[in-house]
């Protein structure tokens, strides 16, 4: 059964019920040899979008895999036409599982997660809410706690944020983490063109350049336990350092003239 708002209502004796906002959200799920985890992420974003959303679907990126996550996604789109499948012939990495997401996404908004399930999907009504209540353009989740995923993915991960923030003036905590629900309407001004992992800053970066608002909030983290993670092997983070140093030679201009502006 649908909520009847997601902001609630104040239900004093002189005031009328507070506008209510129905979005609807594409959720694109990049996926590579995912055969233990897709249809359980599915299930719950069913779940949850039905229950937030004035209209929803369900994206799955397949980049290549060589499991048996192609037929399953498949078997999933054919029971619920709101599931919609993409197959890329050869594997394309994060940023170009995503891209083709994005590019696919008809809805209001778009939300990106991994279909891991590193976070409970019921902290998409939490964004959403979010979003609406300061009049946010991006709403992106840090984690409370990272040392879940070991000690060198948690080193990784602090010393690439540390990195961020130093060569780029957006001061997001969590940059990479997969939660990251924005308004389609960004897509019109920002061009996304990363191959690997670096995307997830892109995004951000390009963002904050652009003048679009970004409010990050903390959620539990829930590290895999099905299937084998490819982000922290070295060929992905050679990927995203290149990608990292040639996207800042890029924009080295944009942000000279952000920083000045922001003076």
């Amino acid at each position: 059964m649908a909520q009847p708002s997601i902001v609630g209502y104040n239900t004093g004796p002189e005031m009328a019920p507070a506008a209510t906002w129905w979005p609807s959200i594409s959720l694109v799920y990049p996926m590579f040899n995912e055969e233990e985890n897709i249809e359980r992420a599915v299930y719950f974003a069913e779940a949850v979008l039905a229950d937030i959303t004035s209209g929803y679907e369900i994206l799955i990126v397949n980049d290549a895999s060589t499991d048996r996550s192609p037929e399953i996604a498949d078997a999933l789109a054919q029971s619920n036409s709101c599931v919609k499948v993409f197959h890329h012939q050869r594997n394309l990495k994060l940023g170009g599982a995503l891209r083709t997401g994005f590019s696919k996404a008809t809805k209001e908004l778009i939300f990106y997660c991994d279909s891991d399930l590193p976070v409970d999907l019921l902290e998409l009504a939490r964004a959403v809410r979010i979003m609406e209540f300061t009049k946010s353009d991006i709403v992106s989740a840090f984690r409370f706690d990272r040392t879940a995923e070991g000690f060198v993915r948690t080193l990784y991960s602090v010393v690439y944020n540390l990195l961020i923030r130093f060569l780029f003036p957006v001061r997001v905590k969590d940059i990479n983490f997969s939660f990251k629900l924005f308004k389609r309407e960004m897509l019109d001004k920002i061009a996304l063109e990363s191959e690997g992992s670096f995307i997830d800053a892109e995004l951000l970066i390009k963002s904050k350049l652009q003048g679009f608002k970004i409010t990050q909030f903390g959620v539990d983290y829930f590290p895999r336990n099905r299937g084998t993670s490819t982000l922290a092997s070295p060929d992905v983070i050679i990927k995203m350092i290149r990608e990292l140093v040639a996207f800042r030679m890029k924009m080295r201009r944009d942000i000279r003239a952000f920083r000045v502006s922001a003076s």
